[in-house]
C-alpha cells in the first residue's frame, strides 16, 4: 500500500502545489473557465506566489495543506479566515479557499483526508463555521462537499474572467 498522508506544506512545496493547481485547472475546468484565463496562468508566476504565501503567510490561520503520496504532492488545500461577508463580519468564520487533487490521484481517498485536515485546522483555530467558494459549473466538487456535509446557502458570486464564472458558495458547522 502506498504512503499516503496529508501535512502542512513549506516553503519546499511551491513548485509542486503550483504544478498541482495548474494541472487542475487546465483539466477541470477547460470549458467551464475561458481559456484566455487559463493561459495567462503561467508556472513561474504560480510558483512565485506559492513561494511568497508558504514562506509568508498573512497570519497564524492562513494555512497550506499538502496531500502525499509516496512524497509526492498530489493535492492541496488553502485555509484562511473569511475575509468577504458574510464571513468578514463573523470572526468565527474560516474560509477553505482551494481543495484540489491531482487528476490522475483522485478516488485515492486524498481529497477527503485534506478536507478533514482542513476542518480540524480551521476548528482548532476557533472558527464555529466554514465557507467555500465552488465554480457552479464544477458538479463533481460540489457533489464531493456534500456528501461530506457541507451544503449551498443561497450565496453567489460573479468572477469576471474575461466572461463571467458564476461560484456558489457551500458552508458548514464546524461545531
Amino acid at each position: 500500500m502506498a504512503d499516503r498522508s496529508v501535512r502542512p506544506a513549506a516553503p519546499a512545496d511551491a513548485a509542486a502545489v503550483a504544478a498541482v493547481q495548474l494541472l487542475v485547472w487546465r483539466t477541470a475546468y477547460v470549458g467551464i473557465i475561458p481559456a484566455g484565463a487559463l493561459a495567462e496562468l503561467t508556472e513561474p508566476a504560480a510558483v512565485h506566489r506559492w513561494s511568497e504565501d508558504l514562506a509568508a503567510p498573512p497570519s497564524r490561520q492562513h494555512r497550506v495543506l499538502v496531500a502525499v503520496e509516496e512524497d509526492r504532492v498530489v493535492g492541496l488545500a488553502a485555509l484562511a479566515p473569511g475575509d468577504a461577508p458574510p464571513m468578514a463580519e463573523d470572526p468565527a468564520a474560516g474560509e477553505l479557499l482551494l481543495l484540489l487533487v491531482d487528476p490522475d490521484s483522485r478516488d485515492r481517498g486524498h481529497g477527503s483526508r485534506l478536507l478533514a485536515a482542513a476542518v480540524d485546522h480551521l476548528r482548532t483555530d476557533g472558527f464555529a463555521t466554514a465557507y467555500t467558494w465552488v465554480v457552479a459549473a464544477d458538479a463533481r466538487s460540489r457533489r464531493f462537499l456534500a456528501a461530506a456535509g457541507w451544503a449551498v446557502d443561497g450565496a453567489a458570486r460573479e468572477l469576471d474572467m474575461g466572461q463571467p464564472v458564476r461560484e456558489v458558495r457551500l458552508h458548514t458547522d464546524l461545531r
